[in-house]
Formats: C-alpha cells, sequence, structure tokens
C-alpha cells in the first residue's frame, strides 16, 4: 500500500508489524536489531514493543519514561491459513473474520510460489476473473482448445458478514461455429460449484477439483507493484510424493501466470475503474461486478 513496515516477532513468538520509521529521526527500524521484546533504533538505541510504544531512549537513562510522543504506528495483525493478515484501518474492538474459502478443508497441503508484478494489484486479480483471454494468452496451456465463443459468463455475489463479499464465476468457453454467444439470463441456473471464487482481501481461488485448488493471495506494494502468492493445494500427504506434487504444481503455476504477466503489465492506465474509457464487453461481466463492488466499498456504500 505504499508504505514500508518493519515484521518482526518478540520472545514470545507475537508478530508485530510497523512503519518502519523511528518517529526520532526518520531511520528504518529494519537496519535494527531485536532486543527482549523490543526493536531498536540502529540509530541512537531507541527501543519499541510490538505496539509501537517507545520503551527505552538510552541517552535518557533506563529509569526515565521516554516521551509518550514517540510512538511507531503498528498494525493489528492475525495470522491465519499461513498467511499474514493486516487490519489497515483504524484499530477497533472488534474484527472481522480473515478472509478465506471455507471449502477447503484444513486436510489438505499446499506448496506455495510467489512473484512480482509491475503493475497495480486490481489489475492482476482482474486478469483472474477474464474468461475472454484464455484461448489467446494461454493457447498451449489451460486455453487449449480454441474455445473463443464466451457463453455469459455467470458471476453472482454472496455477503457471509458484515464487510465479506465473495464472487462466484461459471464459465461456459466453447468452439465458435457459428452461434451466437448467450447472454447471461439465456444460461441455465449453475448445478454445480463455482469454477472459480473471489473474495474482497484479496484472495481468488481455482476449484479445479474438491481435492485440487489453486489459490492466489494478491499482495499490494505500492500502485504500479504487487506481490502474487500462488498455492497449489492437493491431498497427497505422503512425504516426498507430497513434495513432488507441490513442485509440479508451483512449475505449472509458474508457466502460466508467466503467461499472464508478460501481457497484463502492459496494461494502461495502471489503476482500473469503471471509468477510464475501456469498451467492454458481455464477456467482461464479471470484471464489472468486481469493479462496482470496488468502487463501492472504497467510497463507504458498502458493508
Amino acid at each position: 500500500m505504499g508504505e514500508k513496515m518493519v515484521a518482526w516477532r518478540n520472545t514470545k513468538g507475537e508478530l508485530s508489524l510497523m512503519a518502519d520509521k523511528c518517529p526520532h529521526r526518520g531511520v528504518a527500524l529494519s537496519a535494527g536489531k531485536l532486543t527482549g521484546d523490543c526493536i531498536q533504533c540502529p540509530f541512537h538505541g531507541f527501543e519499541y514493543d510490538t505496539t509501537g510504544t517507545c520503551k527505552l531512549v538510552p541517552a535518557n537513562g533506563k529509569n526515565t519514561e521516554p516521551p509518550k510522543a514517540l510512538h511507531v504506528r503498528s498494525y493489528p495483525v492475525r495470522e491465519e491459513h499461513g498467511f499474514v493478515y493486516i487490519w489497515w484501518g483504524e484499530p477497533r474492538d472488534e474484527y472481522p473474520p480473515a478472509p478465506w474459502f471455507e471449502s477447503i478443508p484444513d486436510t489438505m497441503v499446499f506448496a506455495t510460489l510467489k512473484d512480482h508484478w509491475a503493475n497495480h494489484y486490481s489489475r492482476a486479480i482482474e486478469n483472474q476473473l477474464d474468461v475472454v483471454h484464455l484461448p489467446f494468452i494461454h493457447h498451449n496451456t489451460i486455453g487449449r482448445g480454441n474455445r473463443t465463443l464466451v457463453n455469459g459468463p455467470i458471476a453472482t455475489e454472496e455477503s457471509h458478514w458484515l464487510g465479506d463479499h465473495l464472487l462466484n464465476l461459471w464459465v461456459y468457453n466453447e468452439l465458435d461455429e457459428g452461434q451466437k454467444p448467450k447472454k447471461p439470463s439465456e444460461m441455465p441456473r449453475p448445478d454445480r460449484r463455482p469454477f472459480l471464487q473471489f473474495r474482497y482481501g484479496n484472495i481468488w481461488q481455482n476449484w479445479i477439483a474438491d481435492g485440487l485448488r489453486i489459490v492466489v493471495a494478491f499482495a499490494p506494494i505500492d500502485n504500479e507493484n504487487t506481490l502474487m502468492y500462488l498455492r497449489y493445494y492437493h491431498t497427497v500427504r505422503v512425504p516426498v510424493l507430497r513434495q513432488l506434487m507441490g513442485w509440479i504444481g508451483s512449475l505449472s503455476n509458474l508457466v502460466i501466470e508467466r503467461q499472464d504477466r508478460r501481457v497484463v503489465i502492459t496494461q494502461q492506465p495502471h489503476r482500473p475503474d469503471l471509468d477510464i474509457g475501456e469498451i467492454l464487453i458481455q464477456g467482461d461481466s464479471p470484471i464489472v461486478l468486481y469493479r462496482k463492488i470496488r468502487r463501492a466499498l472504497i467510497e463507504g456504500k458498502k458493508d
């Protein structure tokens, strides 16, 4: 989100995420070291606990209480599902559940691939909701078969708790043999699980099978850079075979997402929205839905 941060743990293993800037003279705390249950500024030895409260100013003596103004902004964090979630808003007494896909059982294992994309995070997300590009960008991988005609697609929204929004997407691409694509309203009501899901909080799932999923978390670095965490979930828990499955899945994910990255990073403008001049088509309806909800959330018009 355009802010430099420092993440560290105290002796109890408690995680802290705070602004990477000492309020004294502006030095990066990440260049310092851990001492006891505090992080120490490398410039003058000021020490801060996990809440960002200054606990020691060496120059003033260990028996002198530090000034209240010496406080580093810290963010509420939660560790779940192997991720660190950040609460970006103002602190509150209670926080909503961490965004996740309840359909992924705890019995599944995963391998993680991390990759950097030089674009706004919402462009990366929209690419995973784009069903029109498959036979072109992925003509020799997941888009094989030249199914260029896009029926629908069907995209729906669910809300499970305050602030939660889940998009479900069903894909019905087929060969173009001269027929007209069907509108979403002309498609039968889906009688199977979604093909793709996106949950605000920037996580996406390709629900390939009950025992096989691909999950992507989109971590925004700044307006023109995103860190992608791609996970390959499977059910093989036997040692060696588990590692082999993870390696094969990660390699496949890398090949496919690099096909996307080569094209998506060229999109202009970097930050998309509803009124940026793009001429959208019926097959772009999931992207339009994503943009409408995103704008409403930003403007505070949607719980």
